[in-house]
C-alpha cells in the first residue's frame, strides 16, 4: 500500500541556499558527546527518570492545537474547509477540479528541464499524470521552506482533496498570491489576507490568499509559475508524477534513466504497509519489527525531557527552540538515531502500537489540519504513566501534558531504527 513520506527540505537545497547553520547547533553535538550512560530498561524510565505520577489521558474532542486566528486583513470564507481570503477583484479563470492524483515522484533539478523529459516520463507505462512545475526552497516570512510554482488549473489535481477543491485558493494563486499550508499559516501566525515577504534570488511581498495543505510532505507554500520565476526559480525545473502502484518501482527506475545529469528522482511515497486502521493512520512495517533498545531510548528520553521550557518556533529543530517534529528528530539524534524531519515521515518510522501497549519512547500522532484530514501534522513523545512530551504551538514552550487520545489521534508507533533511517534517506 502506498503511504506518504516526509519532507522535501533536503531535495530542494540545490536551488536556493539552505538556512544558515546556527552556532547553537554545536550544543547538540556537545550533548551527544557527553550524554549520560544509563542501563534501566525503557519500560521503567517514566518513574525512575522523571518521577511522573500516573495520570488519566485526555479522550475528549478538544484539538491538540487551537483553532485558527485570522489576521485583521483576513476574512474567512464559509462553506469550505480551506480558509481563504475574499478576493477584492476578478482574477484569471482557473479550471475546475476534475481528477485527483497522488503525487508519487518529484523530478527536480537546479536548472530548467526540457519538455522532452516531460514527454518521455508521460510515456512510461505506469504513469497516470505528470506536470511540469517549479520546485524551490526559499524564505517565507523569514523561515526556509519548500515552495512550488504551478499552473493552478492543472496542479490542483495533485493537491490534497479539500485543498484541490478550493476554488478560492487557486483563484488567489492565479492572481499572484501565495497559498501556505494550514500548519505553517496557523503556527507561524501568517496574516490571511495580509502579505508576507517571499525571498529567493529576489524578494517580493505576496498576499496570503489561503491556508491549504498540498498533501506533499514538506511543501508549505504554492504560487503561480510566473511568481516563482519572478523570485528566481528556474522555469520548469521540476516535474510531479503520479504512478500506478503496480508499476511504481519499475517506473521509478525508468525515470532515473530518462533525466539529465544533475537532476534527481525523489520518491514522495514508499511502498510500505500502513497502520491497521487505514490511510492516514500512523505506523508502517511489520508488527514484529524490533524497537529501539531500552538503554538507547533512555538517552533519547533524557535528551527530550531536558528541552522542557524551551520555546516553540515553527520550523525549528533545536537545540534551543523546536517545533513538534523538530523536537522528535533532535531528541532521537542525541541517541544516535536518524529520524525524518516532519511528522508525516516520522509516522512511518516503525510499526503501529496499541494504546494499551504504549511504552516510554513511543511516538503519538495527530490529524490537526482540516484542509488535509488524513495528513499527520502533529507528533508527541510518550514518556510513560499517561504523559506525553510535546512542542505545542507558538507562544508556548516544550511541555509534559496528559496524553491525548481524542478525535484527532492518528495512532502511535514504536520506532524501528532501520526503518526510520530508510524513510529519512528516501527524502534526503
Amino acid at each position: 500500500m502506498l503511504a506518504a513520506l516526509g519532507t522535501l527540505a533536503g531535495v530542494l537545497v540545490a536551488v536556493f541556499s539552505a538556512a544558515p547553520r546556527s552556532p547553537l547547533d554545536n550544543e547538540a553535538a556537545g550533548y551527544a558527546a557527553h550524554r549520560p550512560a544509563v542501563s534501566a530498561p525503557a519500560s521503567q524510565a517514566a518513574l525512575s527518570l522523571f518521577d511522573l505520577p500516573k495520570v488519566r489521558p485526555a479522550t475528549g474532542n478538544a484539538p491538540v492545537a487551537p483553532g485558527l486566528t485570522l489576521g485583521r486583513a483576513g476574512h474567512l470564507m464559509s462553506g469550505s474547509a480551506v480558509p481563504a481570503a475574499r478576493l477584492a477583484a476578478a482574477h484569471p479563470h482557473v479550471a475546475p477540479l476534475r481528477h485527483t492524483y497522488q503525487a508519487d515522484l518529484l523530478i527536480v533539478a537546479p536548472f530548467s528541464l526540457s519538455r522532452k523529459v516531460l514527454a518521455d516520463l508521460t510515456r512510461l507505462p505506469g504513469v497516470t499524470a505528470a506536470e511540469q512545475i517549479e520546485a524551490v526552497r526559499m524564505r517565507i516570512n523569514g523561515a526556509y521552506t519548500s515552495v512550488l510554482g504551478v499552473d493552478p488549473s492543472v496542479f490542483r489535481s495533485f493537491a490534497a482533496r479539500p485543498t484541490g477543491a478550493s476554488n478560492a485558493l487557486w483563484d488567489g494563486v492565479a492572481g499572484g498570491g501565495i497559498a501556505v499550508s494550514y500548519t505553517m499559516g496557523k503556527l507561524d501566525k501568517l496574516p490571511l489576507g495580509g502579505t508576507v515577504l517571499a525571498a529567493g534570488h529576489t524578494s517580493k511581498r505576496l498576499r496570503v490568499v489561503a491556508l491549504g495543505t498540498m498533501g506533499i510532505g514538506g511543501v508549505n507554500a504554492v504560487v503561480s509559475d510566473a511568481v516563482a520565476r519572478s523570485l528566481g526559480a528556474p522555469a520548469g525545473n521540476a516535474i510531479v508524477v503520479s504512478v500506478r502502484s503496480a508499476d511504481f518501482t519499475a517506473d521509478t527506475r525508468a525515470a532515473e534513466q530518462l533525466i539529465p545529469h544533475g537532476a534527481s528522482v525523489e520518491q514522495l511515497v514508499s511502498l510500505v504497509t500502513v497502520g491497521g486502521m487505514g490511510a492516514g493512520m500512523a505506523g508502517a512495517g511489520p508488527a514484529s519489527a524490533n524497537g529501539v533498545p531500552g538503554t538507547v531510548l533512555d538517552v533519547m528520553l533524557r535528551a527530550a525531557m531536558s528541552r522542557r521550557g524551551m520555546p516553540y518556533i515553527w520550523g525549528a529543530a533545536g537545540p534551543r527552540a523546536f517545533d513538534c517534529s523538530g523536537l522528535v528528530q533532535w531528541s532521537f539524534a542525541q541517541a544516535g538515531i536518524l529520524m525524518p524531519r516532519v511528522a508525516a515521515g516520522q509516522a512511518l518510522s516503525g510499526p503501529a502500537v496499541a494504546v494499551s501497549q504504549l511504552q516510554p519512547g513511543d511516538l503519538l500522532f495527530y490529524h490537526t489540519d482540516p484542509t488535509a484530514p488524513t495528513y499527520i501534522s502533529h507528533v508527541a513523545i510518550y514518556v510513560g504513566n499517561g504523559w506525553m512530551l510535546q512542542a505545542p504551538e507558538p507562544g508556548e514552550d516544550v511541555e509534559v501534558v496528559p496524553a491525548d487520545f481524542g478525535s484527532e489521534f492518528a495512532g502511535a508507533i514504536r520506532v524501528n531504527v532501520a526503518q526510520a533511517a530508510a524513510v529519512a534517506a528516501s527524502v534526503a
